[in-house]
């Protein structure tokens, strides 16, 4: 047995490392604090329950369902953006199902990446941008998110040669891992490039409705002109607490809607239909459920920041996602260094920098989907771990 070559140069996907870690260590009796992945802890609004289950029970429900959603779910696509965003989607041929996100994700780059042409993808950043677009042949071009820059690309220093083989802009805000937000000023700015050089702008937008300061977070397809040059990718997971459901959506350009149709037709079938039917019921809800949800996170992130301002550690102010992302302590050699010696001595699992691009370094992210008391123990046995380490450095 041979494995292709596209696999040669393709990492293990990071989450499923850190799984089987913080499984040897509990099978040594060690008790893990899962603080890596961001799925979220909390069980789905009880009315999508309700209607998953009265769907299911239905036998008009289980065949077969359309590729591209049901007509109910893309005009509940249709009308959420209508009311959060301010932007009107025509459901037939602007919106379009996925398996979740990262299913469209994935595709993209098969849609529209040839070998030999470029996509440019912010570093760090969420590994399948990088890994779908090696598997379909292209290169990446890697766009550096500093902490002096605010986590957001400078595209104008992106050289013309590359810019001339280039095909696919990805931007991902609110940011993962950084928790960073960009400004409707900045999405001009990427709309207004994304013409100039000919570009597919994807926008992942995962994270719009969790953030609790400010304005909330900005689709890029509110920026006049932005359907002409983008789409954007949206999910059920995390603001609805359905990621083991797998259901997202694509919006935004037509002609890029087909062509990513075009590889799923070929790749998967329909989503199971109970499963729109309680979307639908989910992306109808009132306003007070996502309110409600990011008072959770609010709360969780003030237990985990509060440690991090008594430990003197750097962490980004803004107040979006559910990840907190900071710089680890100037005496460890890496990212990877560090989670790896807090995981060993608290059990206290992060995510290193290092997982999500070569401008990562430095850094690890946390995640708030743990119970608060849970997180409040973590960061207990890591204030006092710090304190231990710092006593020891100070005695040699």
């Amino acid at each position: 047995m041979q494995l292709a070559q596209r696999l040669q140069h393709l990492p293990t996907y990071v989450f499923a490392e850190l799984a089987a870690r913080a499984e040897k260590l509990r099978r040594e009796g060690q008790d893990v604090i899962r603080l890596d992945i961001g799925s979220p802890d909390l069980p789905a609004p009880p009315e999508v329950i309700a209607t998953l289950e009265a769907a299911s029970r239905r036998p008009d429900t289980h065949g077969y369902a359309s590729y591209y959603g049901s007509p109910a779910y893309r005009q509940a696509i249709a009308d959420f953006y209508a009311r959060r965003f301010g932007v009107e989607l025509d459901p037939r041929t602007e919106t379009l199902a996925l398996i979740g996100s990262k299913e469209g994700i994935y595709h993209i780059p098969t849609a529209f990446i040839d070998p030999g042409t470029v996509a440019l993808i912010p570093d760090p950043g969420y590994p399948t941008y990088g890994a779908a677009t090696q598997l379909a042949g292209g290169e990446i071009y890697p766009l550096p998110l500093l902490r002096e820059n605010s986590f957001l690309p400078k595209l104008e220093a992106i050289p013309t040669a590359v810019l001339e083989r280039a095909r696919v802009l990805w931007l991902n805000y609110p940011n993962n891992p950084t928790a960073a937000v960009a400004s409707p000023a900045f999405l001009e700015q990427a709309v207004d490039f994304a013409r100039k050089y000919k570009l597919l702008l994807v926008y992942d937008h995962a994270y719009s409705e969790i953030a609790w300061d400010g304005t909330p977070p900005p689709s890029v397809l509110q920026i006049p002109g932005a359907k002409e040059v983008a789409v954007e990718f949206n999910s059920l997971s995390k603001t609805f607490n359905m990621a083991g459901w797998r259901i997202g959506m694509a919006v935004g350009n037509a002609a890029a809607l087909a062509g990513l149709a075009r590889v799923k037709t070929n790749a998967d079938t329909g989503i199971f239909l109970p499963i729109q039917e309680a979307a639908v019921t989910a992306l109808q809800l009132p306003a007070t459920w996502i309110q409600n949800l990011n008072e959770v996170y609010r709360r969780r992130r003030k237990i985990v920041t509060d440690a991090l301002e008594r430990m003197n550690i750097w962490f980004t102010p803004a107040a979006a996602t559910f990840y907190v992302w900071l710089e680890i302590p100037p005496h460890f050699s890496s990212s990877a260094a560090f989670a790896a010696a807090l995981l060993e001595a608290t059990g206290v699992s992060l995510t290193p920098g290092a997982a999500f691009g070569t401008h990562g370094e430095g850094y690890v992210r946390i995640t708030l989907v743990q119970e608060e008391e849970r997180l409040a123990q973590a960061m207990e046995r890591w204030e006092r771990w710090q304190i231990g380490q710092s006593l020891q450095m100070e005695l040699k």
